[in-house]
């Protein structure tokens, strides 16, 4: 083949930013090494060392950060402040993530009202036509000499077993595999494009290797199926699972890039011309830290004003605690019972008018409440826009619950406690471990997954397994997030259209100040 007329093409991708813009940890404002502000940087940097850029971002967008909360829910008025970014990097697309719904769809709208860009998912579609919810599945951009590229975006199709039914009442979800062979095809044989580029929000449910299940495969993510199955893909844009890939998998350049804008994701095409059409002729695949970069000022100066008037939020106080309601070591937190979970899941059972709650400890950079509580407090802890909900399962419910909760501990290995591979590959889920309040059980990791909740008492009695229970829990978990299958389906008792993390503020500011209690209800044991 002649390679004398040749032109190189990149391809950027962010993901997974949940609203992170400056380079900073909003529990105490520290030096952090996210953020599209330093993305920003190296954005500049590669346009100006390649005049053919597409730039992508892959979902997720909009939640995440006590910014995007505020903007969400205290000040929804002036311009999304990630949006805004967006434009001002003048970014060619966004796909739509399973957290662009989590604030309904008010906010949604407007968002993308806002983009100077297109919101692309081919099978996100209004339920009454079919058609893609937000303007087209596909975007062709044209390049220099011609070069057409294809981008179609996809969504997980499993938003449904986790958010809210109000948030998506309009929306269907339809089968990524279906919507991938025809957008690609259409791409290919329709709109007659060089290459093509899938943004895919969603990751990959097999090792990258052998091809084996690393989840259960119940089509939250797709990703190695589409490698697989899927011809005419040149680039795979990832996400969802906060990854780091930049690989080739069965010919097919693979990107993911982490998330919260710690790497920015790079996709070299080069193509060359013959026979009157361009062939792709080499692609590869990179990921590039923002470690070290400095952040771009224009975004900084951008976002001033959304960010003033968050800290000026965050640092809002609303009571005093009496005790220690501190968190030092969270796998000490999750092993044995601790005053914050506790009161969380008192706060719960309170606005749920039960006697049963579950909660976790989301993260590890949750540090509970210090003694003068601010909103920061409340919202650094409590980090998702998830909502209450109370639904009546069954005591064998809450044991086989107890049980998936037990798997996030590796068998004991006689020295330290450790979250398990299940629990923490491909990504921490330390949100998919919950404690309860309620019951009495004691968990010994020494024992087989399965089988490792020794003691579970209601009421001073080992508890009822055919009897029903009300209990409280957030929506995710209700709608059986986080392979809690026994949840699915339950009956709904009550449903508080409020998010917790403003239940738990409302009770601390009527309550002006709260005591630390930690009554022992459960612990983590070994042999």
């Amino acid at each position: 083949m002649d390679h004398s007329k040749e032109i190189t093409i990149t391809i950027l991708e962010t993901s997974d930013l949940h609203g992170h813009v400056l380079p900073i940890q909003y529990a105490d404002n520290s030096d952090n090494e996210v953020g599209l502000a330093k993305i920003a940087t190296l954005i500049h940097q590669e346009r100006r060392a390649c005049p053919n850029v597409l730039l992508v971002d892959n979902g997720d967008l909009i939640q995440g950060t006590p910014l995007a909360y505020h903007h969400a829910r205290i000040d929804n008025s002036p311009l999304n402040p990630m949006v805004m970014c967006l434009n001002e990097l003048e970014y060619d697309a966004a796909v739509l993530g399973n957290h662009e719904f989590n604030y309904g769809r008010a906010v949604l709208n407007k968002a993308i009202q806002e983009s100077e860009f297109p919101w692309l998912s081919a099978n996100v579609v209004r339920k009454s036509t079919k058609n893609p919810y937000y303007g087209k599945p596909y975007l062709v951009k044209e390049l220099q000499d011609g070069v057409r590229i294809g981008l179609l975006g996809l969504t997980t199709s499993y938003i449904p077993n986790w958010e809210n039914p109000s948030n998506i009442v309009d929306f269907d979800f339809l089968d990524v595999m279906d919507s991938a062979q025809m957008g690609v095809r259409h791409l290919r044989e329709v709109e007659g494009v060089d290459a093509v580029v899938v943004a895919y929000h969603g990751g990959f449910e097999r090792d990258l290797e052998s091809g084996q299940p690393s989840e259960p495969l119940t089509g939250e993510n797709l990703a190695y199926r589409l490698c697989h199955e899927v011809e005419g893909i040149d680039v795979l844009l990832t996400g969802h699972q906060h990854r780091i890939i930049a690989e080739e998998i069965n010919g097919i350049t693979v990107l993911q890039p982490g998330h919260q804008g710690a790497f920015l994701g790079k996709a070299t095409l080069r193509l060359a011309f013959e026979e009157g059409r361009w062939h792709v002729i080499d692609k590869k695949a990179e990921l590039i830290s923002v470690k070290d970069v400095t952040p771009d000022s224009g975004i900084i100066d951008l976002v001033r004003n959304h960010e003033t008037k968050t800290q000026k939020w965050l640092d809002t106080p609303i009571g005093q605690t009496i005790g220690d309601m501190s968190i030092s070591n969270p796998m000490e937190a999750r092993t044995r019972d601790n005053a914050i979970i506790e009161f969380i899941n008192k706060v719960q059972m309170f606005y749920g008018g039960v006697s049963l709650s579950n909660t976790a400890l989301f993260d590890d950079q949750a540090r509970g409440f210090k003694p003068n509580i601010t909103v920061r407090d409340v919202v650094s802890n409590y980090i998702y826009p998830n909502t209450l909900k109370v639904i009546r399962v069954t005591g064998q419910d809450i044991k086989d619950a107890l049980e998936q909760s037990a798997g996030y501990f590796a068998k004991y290995d006689g020295k330290d406690y450790k979250v398990s591979d299940e629990f923490s590959v491909p990504k921490p889920q330390h949100y998919n471990y919950d404690m309860w309040e309620g019951i009495d059980y004691q968990i010994n990791i020494s024992r087989p997954i399965g089988s490792r909740v020794t003691k579970l008492h209601y009421d001073g009695r080992p508890i009822d397994l055919q009897a029903t229970f009300d209990v409280a829990m957030n929506n995710y978990r209700a709608g059986g997030g986080g392979n809690y299958s026994m949840f699915q389906g339950k009956q709904v008792v009550r449903e508080l259209p409020t998010d917790i993390s403003e239940l738990l503020t409302t009770y601390i500011l009527e309550k002006r100040t709260i005591e630390a209690t930690v009554n022992a209800n459960w612990e983590v044991v070994h042999d």
